[in-house]
């Protein structure tokens, strides 16, 4: 993985090249972005761009044996740490290392929900255990093979809970150049003694630019379509490449057809798009049809509001911005966010679709009918 690779992301790059250039690589660094910002495939990036044997102005070289192996994650002093799916307490993540390096290789900008259907999770929960740990220190504990950095990449370390403590000491007191990069969605989760021995490198969303530019260039979507899902994704990659599994126009005109019953309080016409449409989405898809419709639903209040100016939409989806949201005050429009976000919360946790969409349709009916 090179720097180049990684859309958008300027300012840290620059950042993570000059501590290179300057001597000044901390030992232990936290790399907190939030879902789809590429964090991960930056610090993938970076361990590269260290231990690269031919090093350019402003990235690795990508050709020498090192980078060789490091497009392939299969540098021998180069190591993963990420959430997994145990069947038994004595498996590591080096239990699942092939299966990681499909799902990377495959989406750098991978989450935890891609990573888990790559698997066969069940419903087994998510964690770094305590076998991991141990594994993590006897890792480390060896020397070099032949790269001047052995590096720990650590993706979502917040599953670490208390077994994390296992390795305050290592991540305190190292052996000679050894990198601990960890990479997290959410710092609230993390121990206070971790955070406290590392260095934040604080990742932002992609710049929308820079993620339609990718959309268009990479994904050959049009200009107008690859700007409307860099909008909804709101710099998410992950999301922006979820939302490319149902063409933007599919989620408006079922999303405008769904609220109409809803509104209407027709209610044949809402148990049979139920059935027919929203339950058959799959749960990928109707995470994203949600996202869509608390977009959409957003765009109404900031045009309601007067903020007309923040609101970028083709002409189907601002048409029916301008016509909506007339009809009906603030509070009202935001509680029809709130319900779509709590839908979205328990698709996350696999709750019936049938029934979900079925509840959150007549709640709608209530809402709009006081």
């Amino acid at each position: 993985m090179q720097f180049r690779d990684i859309v958008g992301q300027e300012q840290v790059k620059a950042h993570l090249i000059n501590t290179v250039k300057e001597n000044r690589v901390s030992h232990a660094q936290l790399f907190l972005g939030p879902e789809g910002s590429g964090s991960l495939p930056l610090a993938l990036a970076y361990a590269q761009y260290i231990n690269c044997e031919n090093k350019q102005e402003n990235d690795s070289c990508g050709s020498c044996s090192s980078c060789r192996k490091y497009t392939k994650l299969i540098h021998p002093d180069l190591h993963f740490s990420y959430p997994f799916f145990a069947s038994h307490k004595e498996d590591t993540a080096s239990t699942f290392i092939e299966q990681w390096r499909t799902s990377f290789l495959k989406n750098p900008y991978l989450n935890l929900d891609s990573w888990r259907n790559s698997l066969d999770a069940g419903n087994k929960q998510a964690n770094i255990n305590i076998a991991e740990c141990h594994h993590i220190i006897q890792k480390l504990s060896l020397k070099a093979f032949e790269a001047s950095y052995k590096v720990l990449i650590m993706w979502l370390p917040e599953f670490l809970d208390k077994e994390g403590n296992t390795l305050l000491k290592l991540i305190e007191e190292p052996p000679a150049n050894t990198l601990f990069l960890l990479v997290t969605q959410n710092q609230d989760q993390l121990l206070n003694t971790i955070i406290s021995r590392t260095q934040l490198v604080k990742i932002k969303a992609i710049d929308k630019p820079s993620l339609t530019e990718f959309l268009v260039e990479e994904k050959g979507l049009s200009r107008e379509r690859a700007a409307q899902l860099a909008y909804i994704s709101e710099g998410n990659m992950q999301q922006a490449l979820s939302l490319l599994s149902d063409e933007g126009g599919g989620y408006f005109q079922l999303f405008v057809q769904w609220l109409r019953f809803c509104f209407g309080g027709k209610v044949l016409d809402i148990m049979q798009i139920v059935e027919e449409d929203l339950s058959k989405l799959g749960r990928e898809n109707q995470k994203s049809f949600l996202l869509y419709a608390i977009q959409m639903m957003r765009d109404v209040v900031l045009y309601k509001e007067g903020a007309k100016a923040l609101v970028h939409l083709p002409e189907a989806e601002l048409s029916f911005v301008e016509k909506f949201s007339p009809l009906y005050e603030t509070a009202k429009l935001e509680a029809c966010v709130s319900i779509f976000e709590k839908t979205s919360y328990y698709v996350e946790r696999n709750a019936n679709p049938k029934i979900l969409f079925l509840d959150v349709s007549l709640q709608l009916v209530l809402l709009f009918k006081h």
